[in-house]
């Protein structure tokens, strides 16, 4: 990732993370006053990132009220999910023939580091970051090993519905994470067995039942449903209806 060189690329830089993260929720209105001080920069060039994120979608702009996070239907959410889904299984069928060791090992590290943040049995606050950053690297990776740039291209764009973008960790049950994360396991091992159809089932399934759980979420919190201090582990169950899976 490149470093910002302007006042404005970090402003956009740091309002596109705090979106697509949900520290910034739909419909929330952007003070420009309160994010110039909170950024460190002046309101000239957080202007100017304000207006390059209206351009995108991520924000809106209306004349004497100024901008704010930019609020999606359910059904453009649900929409950009399933787009989602189709691609990354067909990066998963593409990548699968183009696997080295390389790649290998570093799909293995990023899901080691998922067990690594997961191990405590919760997901702490002070470790989400570092979880949504391992996250965002593995689909982005699986994408990169698939060779066809248009399919990370038009996942990065669907990045800009905030709630389909990978950076949102949202679920509050720990459960849900496990499974999520175990997802990441059997692709990774699923990708090193040269099986892209496989992989491509499990990923397709991954995202698809993340929006399940998101519809789920906007049932029971439809005002708070990203804004999720820890996640406990139950004493045992689990989540989603599927019994807990050996090694892969």
């Amino acid at each position: 990732m490149t470093e910002p060189h302007t006042s404005t690329e970090l402003a956009m830089r740091k309002l596109r993370e705090a979106i697509l993260s949900g520290e910034l929720l739909p419909g929330d209105k952007l003070h420009q006053d309160r994010l110039a001080d909170t950024l460190g920069i002046s309101r000239t060039p957080l202007r100017a990132a304000l207006t390059t994120l209206a351009q995108t979608g991520l924000v809106t702009y209306e004349s004497n009220r100024g901008f704010a996070v930019r609020e999606f239907s359910f059904d453009e959410v649900a929409g950009a999910f399933a787009v989602r889904a189709e691609l990354e299984a067909m990066a998963c069928r593409l990548a699968a023939g183009r696997m080295t060791e390389t790649a290998n090992q570093h799909l293995a590290r990023l899901v080691a580091e998922g067990d690594r943040l997961l191990e405590p049995g919760q997901l702490l606050p002070d470790k989400l970051g570092e979880y949504r950053q391992m996250n965002v690297d593995f689909h982005t990776t699986v994408m990169q090993l698939s060779g066809n740039p248009w399919i990370t291209s038009f996942v990065q764009s669907l990045h800009n519905v905030p709630a389909a973008s990978d950076r949102v960790i949202m679920w509050r049950d720990f459960r849900v994470i496990e499974r999520s994360h175990d997802d990441h396991r059997r692709i990774a091992h699923a990708l090193a067995l040269g099986q892209g159809e496989r992989a491509s089932a499990i990923m397709r399934e991954h995202i698809t039942f993340a929006l399940e759980h998101l519809h789920l979420q906007l049932q029971l919190y439809p005002q708070d449903f990203l804004r999720v201090p820890v996640f406990d582990k139950p004493v045992k169950g689990r989540t989603g209806g599927r019994s807990k899976r050996t090694n892969p």
